[in-house]
């Protein structure tokens, strides 16, 4: 783990870095390929495809484990899907598929990209994770235990998606520390204004209007909410999240130094751009 000292001059950059892969590794949750792929194996369409195709990588888990590691989600909307999905394609069909479905969108996305962008990406996106422990990471030590793909498009898809997870996992452990449950970081997040509405986040994540209505109620007995949104200590508090989800997420970029780094971000960026401007985000509701 890395001191404060040596992170506070590079958190600017571990948030960079992350906004310009990141579309590289979520564009799944939109991509029709997502949905055609893990069908044909089995997999109902919906939200289905979402919990089986991110939790498969950690095998044929429970309920229990989706929610803890996801994070957001209802436990009710949860547990109508798994494990009711290993019953209709094993894990390692879903890995599979989701696989097939990220190299047909990349391709569809990408429209014949500059190979040597590509690999040169692919290749600094694994010097980054090789330094990389899976000690409180589920999702990431999940994807980490997956062969590494040869092919430049999904080993960058891959390292990426390592990237995404580790990340991600960091996150919920921050949220745990600060003291927020799964719906109470929801709420708040939504409350800046810079995530889902409301109505978006109670439709997608399965809350119901008595459940939301008890967490901020909760959240304003601390302080954090009121009828406007959040106060200024929720204010404080959620930047103090982002700025520590980052600080746990400098690890990879921090081994692969300044230089290494920087040109992560200009093919990132490079790549990612490519993918919005294709209409990657259109459609689609389900990613984190």
């Amino acid at each position: 783990m890395v001191s404060a000292d040596q992170l506070s001059p590079s958190l600017r950059v571990v948030a960079r870095t992350h906004r310009r892969l990141e579309p590289l590794h979520s564009h799944v949750y939109f991509a029709p390929e997502t949905d055609e792929h893990l069908i044909a194996v089995g997999i109902r369409p919906g939200r289905m495809v979402y919990f089986a195709g991110r939790a498969a990588a950690m095998g044929a888990v429970g309920p229990g484990v989706v929610t803890a590691t996801f994070g957001n989600f209802a436990p009710a909307i949860v547990a109508r899907n798994v494990p009711r999905a290993w019953t209709l394609a094993s894990p390692e069909q879903v890995v599979a598929a989701r696989s097939a479905a990220a190299r047909a969108s990349l391709t569809r996305l990408l429209a014949d990209p500059p190979a040597e962008d590509v690999a040169e990406l692919a290749g600094l996106l694994r010097e980054a994770c090789d330094g990389l422990t899976a000690e409180g990471r589920p999702l990431f030590a999940g994807h980490a235990d997956l062969d590494w793909p040869e092919e430049p498009l999904l080993s960058l898809w891959h390292g990426a998606t390592l990237l995404r997870e580790h990340r991600g996992d960091g996150h919920v452990a921050v949220l745990l520390h600060a003291g927020l449950t799964g719906l109470e970081a929801l709420i708040t997040h939504s409350a800046t204004g810079r995530g889902f509405t409301e109505p978006a986040a109670k439709a997608t994540r399965g809350w119901k209007d008595e459940e939301w209505a008890a967490a901020s109620a909760a959240l304003a007995g601390r302080g954090l909410l009121d009828d406007a949104g959040l106060t200024a200590e929720g204010e404080d508090l959620r930047a103090h999240i982002e700025v520590q989800t980052d600080a746990l997420a400098a690890d990879p970029w921090l081994s692969l130094g300044p230089g290494k780094t920087a040109r992560v971000v200009e093919l990132g960026k490079g790549l990612s751009r490519r993918i919005a401007e294709s209409g990657a985000f259109g459609q689609g509701i389900f990613g984190r």
